[in-house]
């Protein structure tokens, strides 16, 4: 089974929801990114999102957008962050998933770029510009190697798309909670956890909500209905404290910040 589908079969058993990092590969470097991936391990993150540096981000918000830079201006290759991956040793299993540009795939070859993803120990993969309708190659090839390929659906996504999307997705389908780009908010849309619900109602795939989601509060508002939520810019803005303060220092406060959204998630 792989390895994210027994992850979702694993928490429904438990009926425990998924609390799931994203950090940026490289920012400030891969041997931060390396430790921030034990810490976050270690503190009970159920799977964590490695985004892959890229120099036209498609949807991320400026904190993102400046740990892909900061990443960039290190020089930080996709072979390199492969490689830190496949070193990573973790107390605890937590699938680890690539968010990563289909023109970084596209370049590197399908084929090979899921290969060495797979030799590195990723579980999965997230590409936010490559639409279901021209998913099919990569779909294929991913159901073949047991390679989940998590796809997005957004408010404005027409419920007629919706299901085909679900359709050619594998893992679990990412709910993107606002019609705009990554960052935290105050409060979520209003709308957000009906428009779960009827997705909820349409498929037996997990669904995880993304985009704006950074507080306990979010985090016990929307475990009524998802089965995982993603945090993001409220991490990586974190992880940008590295460049001025102790990284045994950063790397704890991220701990206990993830470690504070778990405990907000249901019982």
């Amino acid at each position: 089974m792989p390895a994210i589908d027994d992850l979702f079969s694993s928490l429904r058993a438990a009926r425990r929801k998924a609390l799931m990092p994203f950090i940026t590969a490289g920012d400030p470097d891969l041997d931060f990114t390396q430790a921030l991936v034990r810490e976050l391990a270690s503190r009970g993150a159920d799977l964590c999102e490695i985004g892959f540096p890229y120099s036209d981000p498609i949807a991320d918000g400026p904190v993102i957008q400046a740990s892909y830079t900061r990443a960039l201006d290190k020089k930080t290759k996709v072979a390199d962050i492969l490689g830190a991956i496949a070193r990573v040793e973790l107390s605890r299993p937590m699938p680890l998933v690539a968010m990563v540009s289909y023109a970084i795939i596209y370049r590197q070859g399908i084929e090979k770029f899921v290969a060495a993803a797979q030799r590195a120990g990723l579980a999965g993969a997230i590409v936010p510009d490559l639409p279901a309708e021209e998913s099919q190659g990569l779909a294929a090839l991913c159901r073949a190697r047991e390679f989940s390929l998590i796809q997005l659906i957004t408010p404005t996504t027409t419920r007629e798309r919706a299901l085909r999307i679900a359709d050619s997705t594998t893992g679990f389908i990412y709910y993107v909670s606002v019609a705009g780009i990554t960052g935290e908010r105050a409060a979520l849309p209003s709308e957000l956890i009906d428009n779960v619900a009827w997705l909820r109602g349409q498929t037996d795939l997990p669904i995880c909500v993304g985009f704006g989601i950074s507080t306990p509060d979010h985090v016990r508002q929307l475990a009524q209905v998802a089965d995982g939520l993603i945090v993001g810019s409220a991490i990586v803005r974190r992880v940008a404290e590295a460049a001025t303060r102790p990284r045994a220092d950063v790397l704890r406060e991220i701990g206990d910040y993830v470690a504070s959204l778990i405990a907000a998630l249901p019982q």
